[in-house]
């Protein structure tokens, strides 16, 4: 079994200590408390138990620790994998988003998505889905518009009757129900 790593000397137990009583992340008061142990000489087993996780673990806290001190241990957002469009490929993309579709070019009277990521599959050579796309562009503000559907046998006459107001109740009903004395 290979040598365990050292902390860091410009630490020790007692000052950890002080840190996790005025941490308020639960987690790195944890893991402060467990390097704390090991600082006054516990075992890395016995820190894996006071923190309730693995060896593997211990050893990734320390290395945190030695490289960022005490606010290593505090867990943050993971990055998350790089934006496969670059800024000019998304300013490339809002242009052809802004300028619309030109039938007799592209095929299309309005975009789709699907019309979108086969142009950027042409332009540059990257394989997006939908999904992504439609992301990308709700990032960068655009929003889906589609115009109200309307019946290809639509009469403009007929709507125009629809329209029209009909009478109130009260001046469509007869007289009023009224009862005789008994």
């Amino acid at each position: 079994m290979a040598a365990p790593i050292p902390l860091r000397p410009d630490y020790d137990g007692p000052s950890l200590r002080s840190l996790a009583r005025h941490s308020r992340n639960a987690d790195q008061t944890r893991r402060l408390l467990a390097l704390a142990s090991i600082y006054d000489g516990g075992s890395r087993r016995s820190a894996a138990t006071l923190g309730g996780v693995g060896l593997q673990i211990v050893r990734d806290w320390v290395l945190r620790f030695n490289a960022q001190g005490p606010d290593g241990l505090i867990d943050r957002k993971a990055p998350g994998n790089a934006p496969k469009l670059n800024a000019a490929q998304r300013r490339a993309l809002a242009e052809k988003v802004e300028q619309g579709p030109i039938a007799a070019v592209d095929g299309v009277v309005r975009w789709r998505l699907k019309d979108l990521v086969h142009w950027i599959f042409e332009e540059f050579g990257i394989s997006l889905d939908e999904t992504t796309v439609g992301r990308e562009l709700k990032a960068m503000g655009f929003r889906k518009l589609s115009a109200r559907p309307r019946h290809y046998a639509q009469n403009g006459e007929a709507i125009e009757d629809f329209k029209k107001a009909s009478p109130p109740n009260w001046r469509r009903s007869g007289p009023p129900y009224r009862r005789e004395p008994t």
